[in-house]
Formats: C-alpha cells, structure tokens, sequence
C-alpha cells in the first residue's frame, strides 16, 4: 500500500536546477511539488551530503572523489555554476540541512542512500542514525530511504527501525519478493524503462508499492500509472505537475 505523495520532482528540482542542492527544491516549491527525491552519500568524516556522483567533474568542479573529501571542504564546494551563472555559490548541502530545509516547507522526501564502494553498511548505519534523531517515531512524514544496495538498506533499517524502506532495482531480480520481506520494506521502486506490466501487477498483488523513476513524458506516465504503478519522479517538473497522476 503506497500512503505517500505520487509524483516526485527528481534530485530536488528535475531538470530546472542544479541536482541535490537547496537551489532545486526551492525550484521543485516554486513548481508546486512538495515531495522530492535525492541522493546521499557520506563525506570522509562520514557526514552525510547530498550528492549523487561518487567523483568530482560533473556537478562539482575539480578531481577527487566524495569519500575522500571531509564535509568542511564539500559545503564549500561549488555545485551550481555547472548548472548556469545564476547559480554560482551554490554549495553542496548536508543532509541535515536539507531534512530541516524539507521539514520548514512541508516537503516529504525519498532518500535515496547511495555509499561508496566498501561503506555500504556503515552509509546506511549513519544515515539511518541521522533521520532517527531528527524525526519522531509519530511524524506524519517520515521520509522513505531507498537504495540499490541490500547491505545498506539492511543496516538503515537496523539503525532506523521506524523510517519505511524501499529496495530499489534497474531491473527488478527474480527474488525481489524475498528482499523486500528480508527488509521489511513497503516498496519496491524500479526503472520504469524495464518495467512490464505483468510484473507490475504481481508487485501489487503482494501488497507492495511500487515506484518508478525517472518519467519525463505525460504519456509514459498515464501509461505506467495505468499499470498499477503507485508514484514516480520526474526531471519534467514544468510538463508533469504535482497533482498529475489524481487528476
């Protein structure tokens, strides 16, 4: 059963904004959408920060990689300017800002923990322990931690009992039933390009939700909607709305 919001604006704010920084979600506001996905990974003194590439280059200038790097030098690390000159100075965020940064505006979030090779379980430990600290046992809107590793889905859960999982596959295995019940998980989310509807429905009929990325055509959306997907995120927040898939 899926109780959280169904349309997503990917990385904070689609394809409008710099990926994974405070910039995008005041973007994704701006858009209406108050639910967003984003990634997290840890700095070298594990710090959890928002930052979807392992190694500098793409959305932050310079070589090195995440892993490498302590939290006081990334928050000072360019993350706009490859984006646009509007959005020189904007920094890579913490996770613990961008969670107050969501709680102050309403936005539900998919957190999606992404560790560097070797760090899977420690990520999700930290990652967990962070969101446990930050949100009580009764929040209405508890995030939702998803993942490609089963490591560190594993210790997230471990850590942050009470936060809700979802396995995330680019095609979903043969024994997806047995890694979400292993996780205790409430969804399954997927490729949407992989996705055929006789699996759809057999996600469905286990009692499972099931979530999609990334759909950035209203077609492709009506249609996956149409199979029994539950939600999905979009760089397309300026074609897809919020409210796309109840109206």
């Amino acid at each position: 059963m899926w109780i959280y919001p169904k349309v997503l604006a990917h990385r904070g704010g689609g394809s409008l904004a710099p990926e994974n920084t405070l910039a995008a979600f005041r973007c994704g506001l701006a858009h209406g959408f108050r639910a967003a996905e984003f990634d997290v990974m840890l700095s070298k003194d594990s710090v959890p920060v928002l930052m979807h590439d392992p190694e500098f280059g793409r959305t932050v200038r310079g070589k090195g990689k995440v892993c490498d790097t302590t939290a006081a030098v990334l928050v000072q690390m360019d993350a706009g300017a490859w984006f646009g000159s509007e959005f020189a100075g904007e920094t890579v965020p913490t996770y613990e800002q961008v969670i107050h940064f969501c709680k102050e505006n309403g936005i539900w979030m998919n957190v999606e923990i992404k560790p560097s090779p070797g760090a899977e379980g420690e990520t999700g430990r930290v990652v967990g322990e962070v969101t446990r600290r930050l949100f009580d046992a009764g929040d209405v809107d508890l995030p939702l931690f998803s993942s490609f590793s089963f490591e560190t889905l594993d210790a997230a859960r471990a850590a942050a009992p009470g936060i809700p999982r979802g396995f995330l596959a680019d095609v979903i295995p043969p024994d997806w039933l047995d890694r979400l019940r292993v996780l205790e998980a409430v969804a399954l989310h997927t490729n949407h390009k992989h996705l055929l509807p006789e699996r759809a429905r057999a996600v469905k009929q286990a009692g499972y939700g099931l979530f999609c990325y990334t759909v950035n055509t209203p077609e492709r959306a009506k249609e996956i909607l149409g199979w029994g997907v539950d939600a999905f995120c979009t760089d397309r927040i300026d074609l897809i709305g919020p409210d796309f898939a109840t109206a």
